[in-house]
């Protein structure tokens, strides 16, 4: 069996952005050099690349972990995650930049980070055993307009990155970053909220002595009631609690932008504090310009909640349709130094449009299936003609083994994500931003 044309898609169009999906970490920088980060159309590459992200190849369709598997070790990295087989080294103290793929600016919500000591390599590291202590977490930022500035919403302004400080005090030795986002504009209910953890591999350098030899497990950092987890965000909030255990002593918040400062954190409480709302403008480097549209509802909109095709009454397997589009909403917050923000052309809403209608299409097909016909395993399939009019890239092979188990249900999700990236690689010119550090490279 063979998959070679999905796989010639998926590495023409890996660094595309992702449309109608959500988003992972596509890289990181540390110590002033870019380090890749996993995407699953690796899995089509051979040799599939070394990279410090943690490996998600069941990820297809760039979702999240729901709070019904909080424990499920599926919430610790990701979907089925693997350890990286290798690592980013950086001085603790220092800083280390994230790089997701473009983020929706409808999910609003924290931005949080963990440390945890493999105490060994990590590259064959139980991840059910790590114990994870928060480094970072910024959640409610400006509730002066519903829902609010959220972490989220500085991630966006910052070119989809996020910068966490590695604590000084943290000793020598391999850890396991969790970095994190938890989108809520579906969390008015128990379950609604979205989990989106990745993982990488560091080692540490420095004169710190803390081993990190206590924190929590990955399967213990949440319930679906946390006041944090379970939240209208749709309603005018005073304060709100970042969601996970209690921040570490050492921790240093990061103020995000170009000119990033840290500020050490002193009298930390031990149990989780809520971040207090200003109903004021926020005035900061990081605010978002105030000529600046952002994608924000002033209402919970009927179908806020991202919409699934269920496989079977039996499945967890979904395939996602892309998430309600809300009606620009001009946003009055000052700013003392403008970030330059994604400006998003016509021709790319006209795009992003129609990959709704396509993923639509997707989902009526998948509903119209008999039942079981989405979750049984594929049989064999003809060696596709390598002359199909499609360039294969070096390093894709014409036979690649199709993933051993994959379904009709896998078969529409690729497609469906294909599609997606396709159309936001022909719409790359009509957004404008400024260029990340990878484009750099030293």
């Amino acid at each position: 069996m063979t998959f070679s044309k999905t796989a010639v898609f998926l590495s023409a169009i890996g660094a595309a952005s992702h449309v109608a999906a959500h988003g992972t970490v596509s890289g990181i920088v540390a110590n002033g050099k870019y380090f890749e980060g996993y995407s699953p159309s690796f899995q089509f590459e051979s040799p599939p690349p070394v990279v410090v992200g943690w490996s998600i190849p069941e990820d297809l369709s760039n979702g999240f972990i729901s709070p019904e598997n909080y424990t499920n070790p599926d919430i610790i990295c990701h979907l089925a995650a693997t350890p990286a087989q290798t690592q980013a080294p950086v001085v603790a103290g220092s800083k280390v930049s994230l790089e997701w793929t473009p983020w929706p600016s409808s999910h609003h919500g924290p931005v949080i980070d963990y440390l945890a000591n493999c105490n060994g390599p990590c590259e064959n590291v139980d991840k059910t055993k790590l114990q994870f202590v928060k480094i970072d977490g910024v959640g409610l930022i400006n509730d002066a307009t519903v829902p609010g500035i959220w972490a989220s919403d500085q991630l966006i302004a910052n070119n989809n990155s996020w910068t966490v400080t590695i604590p000084a005090s943290i000793a020598p030795g391999n850890y396991v970053l969790r970095h994190e986002i938890i989108a809520l504009h579906s969390a008015e209910t128990v379950g609604g909220a979205q989990n989106y953890p990745q993982c990488v591999n560091l080692q540490v350098t420095g004169s710190g002595t803390d081993q990190l030899a206590t924190g929590t497990l990955g399967e213990d950092l949440y319930t679906e009631t946390d006041p944090g987890i379970e939240i209208n965000i749709y309603q005018s909030l005073a304060s709100y609690v970042v969601p996970g255990p209690p921040l570490y002593s050492g921790a240093v918040f990061v103020t995000q932008g170009s000119n990033a400062s840290t500020t050490a954190i002193s009298g930390v409480s031990t149990t989780p504090t809520p971040s207090v709302a200003s109903t004021a403008p926020m005035v900061s480097a990081t605010s978002v310009p105030a000529t600046t549209a952002i994608l924000a509802p002033t209402a919970a909109p009927a179908n806020a909640s991202t919409l699934f095709v269920t496989a079977s009454p039996t499945s967890s397997k979904k395939i996602k349709t892309p998430c309600s589009t809300a009606t620009p909403v001009a946003n009055t917050t000052s700013a003392v130094t403008p970030i330059v923000q994604p400006v998003v052309s016509a021709s790319s809403l006209a795009a992003s449009s129609a990959v709704q209608s396509i993923a639509s299409a997707v989902s009526a097909i998948a509903s119209a299936l008999p039942s079981g016909a989405l979750t049984a395993s594929l049989p064999s399939l003809p060696v596709p003609s390598a002359s199909g009019g499609l360039p294969i890239p070096s390093g894709i092979s014409t036979s690649s083994p199709i993933p051993s188990g994959a379904t009709l249900l896998d078969l529409l999700e690729w497609l469906e994500i294909i599609i997606a990236e396709m159309m936001a690689n022909q719409q790359q010119n009509g957004l404008q931003r400024r260029t990340h550090p990878r484009h750099v490279r030293l």
